[in-house]
């Protein structure tokens, strides 16, 4: 059984295709995290207006509930 590439050096050329490899990596990692990092803040922002809907829900029922007179 002999080994594939025999160096780093070797290894990271690809046999001439290395600059496409690893700029295909490169690429989807990059879109994978972006991806990450954007779920993220979509979620936060989510939670974030749940929670002020959910405050004003709160604010209606309980004026609704008990109703000032002047």
């Amino acid at each position: 059984m002999q080994p594939y590439f025999y160096s780093v050096s070797e290894f990271i050329a690809m046999g001439k295709h290395g600059v496409f490899v690893w700029s295909c990596w490169a690429i989807t990692v990059g879109v994978v995290l972006a991806f990450i990092f954007y779920s993220r803040r979509q979620r936060q922002a989510l939670i974030k207006q749940l929670t002020i809907q959910q405050a004003r829900q709160a604010q209606r029922t309980a004026n609704t509930s008990n109703p000032t007179t002047k």
